[in-house]
């Protein structure tokens, strides 16, 4: 499971259409998004609403404590929401230690309300937990002591009697609806495939729910079997986080490619790099490095999986091996191509591409002091190693390659070793 933030406006826009559809229910929600591209005459025109409410408008740009940053604007007409985003849009601010610009914002109808309550649902490794205040909003955190929890362990429905602990204190006019409300709400939790929902807070309008502030979380590895009721879903990158040039055209590779090919630049001028076939192995091989003392060499996390076509293997090696051996500076880098026992991925025609890659770089490696790791196993890896055995001694670089009888940690200390050994 891969926990993916999402903007306030997509968890609004999920809860909106499925809530709907599990409960025959509408909530009252309503909601735009405003970015670089927004032509506000053509959203006014859309969102009609837009002309005749007072409006709330906020950042959405996966941070909180917007409030009391004051980087929300309440009771606004659409003008004034207009002069509003203008004045921030691209304007860096610092949020939590991280600095960045505001892309994105999010307008709504400005509610009035005397009631505010808080709903958590999280997702644990043996069930959900559900969390429920009457006294949600901006103190929540000074009134933690009224929050309370249950746990609904895997494969469990809810049902009235789970919920009924969370609701037990509220008045018998709204009791009802706050009831169902939870119950639905974890019901399309679980459809959505979410791993973290907030409202902090929600409230009632005309007797129903409406989140005033939301947050969420999916779990991105059931997007095969989501993509239809997401509908046009953003991961955004966390606040402050901007891709690169090379990264986002791995991003691109990725999006248009059955495999899966992931690339981040840690520290542009690590001496350590890697290109890891397998998620679970290239999170090995990373910790390893951190384990040993040395994430602050650590150049990128890289991994590709999913038997990616030899073309597509190609440019991604090109990037990675571009990335390690930029600016050389005289001291010793090295390059891990490594990975676990591969299931179906045929190692030699993965290993043609990046074999490939390797002979056209062969000057850049050279310049930049490069050593090569090889370490991997599955289908046809005797064949991947021999070539790779061959082009060391064709270009003339050393690699030294191993099969699944060497650790993939032992690896990594070898690595280690070189780049700190004396010239």
């Amino acid at each position: 499971m891969a926990r993916k933030k999402i903007r306030e406006y997509d968890s609004k826009r999920l809860l909106k259409e499925h809530f709907k559809r599990l409960s025959g229910k509408e909530l009252p929600i309503k909601s735009a998004q405003i970015n670089a591209s927004t032509d506000f005459t053509e959203l006014q025109e859309k969102e009609t609403w837009l002309s005749s409410s007072k409006l709330v408008v906020k950042p959405d740009m996966l941070f909180g404590k917007r409030g009391k940053s004051g980087l929300v604007a309440l009771n606004l007409d659409f003008a004034q929401v207009v002069s509003f985003v203008k004045e921030r849009l691209g304007k860096e601010v610092e949020m939590g230690g991280c600095k960045g610009p505001i892309t994105t914002f999010i307008v709504e109808p400005f509610v009035p309300h005397d009631e505010e309550f808080y709903l958590n649902i999280v997702s644990e490794r043996l069930g959900n937990s559900i969390s429920f205040s009457e006294c949600g909003g901006i103190e929540i955190e000074d009134n933690w002591d009224k929050v309370k929890t249950v746990f609904i362990p895997t494969g469990v429905s809810i049902t009235s009697e789970i919920v009924a602990p969370l609701v037990a204190t509220l008045p018998l006019e709204i009791k009802g609806e706050i009831e169902e409300f939870l119950r639905v709400v974890f019901i399309l939790f679980q459809d959505l495939d979410f791993t973290f929902l907030e409202m902090n807070p929600f409230t009632l309008v005309n007797g129903k729910p409406y989140p005033l502030d939301m947050r969420g979380e999916l779990d991105d590895t059931a997007a095969f079997k989501n993509f239809k009721k997401w509908g046009d879903i953003e991961f955004p990158l966390p606040f402050g986080r901007v891709m690169t040039a090379t990264e986002s055209f791995i991003h691109g590779l990725d999006e248009k490619t059955s495999a899966s090919l992931k690339f981040t630049v840690l520290n542009p001028k690590g001496r350590i790099w890697t290109m890891v076939a397998g998620g679970g192995a290239s999170v090995i091989y990373a910790d390893t490095v951190g384990d040993l003392g040395f994430a602050s060499e650590l150049g990128n996390y890289a991994e590709y999986s999913g038997a990616p076509k030899e073309d597509e293997v190609l440019q991604y090696a090109r990037v990675v091996i571009d990335c390690a051996t930029a600016n050389p500076d005289g001291q010793k880098r090295a390059l891990v191509i490594g990975g676990g026992i591969a299931n179906f991925t045929d190692v030699a025609a993965t290993f043609s591409g990046i074999i490939r890659a390797l002979r056209e770089k062969e000057s850049k490696l050279k310049a930049a002091r490069m050593n090569i790791y090889v370490r991997r196993g599955g289908p046809n890896y005797q064949k991947g190693l021999t070539l790779m055995r061959a082009l060391g001694e064709e270009i003339g670089i050393p690699i030294e390659v191993y099969g699944p009888e060497a650790t993939m940690t032992g690896i990594c200390k070898e690595a280690i070793q070189f780049i700190t050994a004396s010239a």
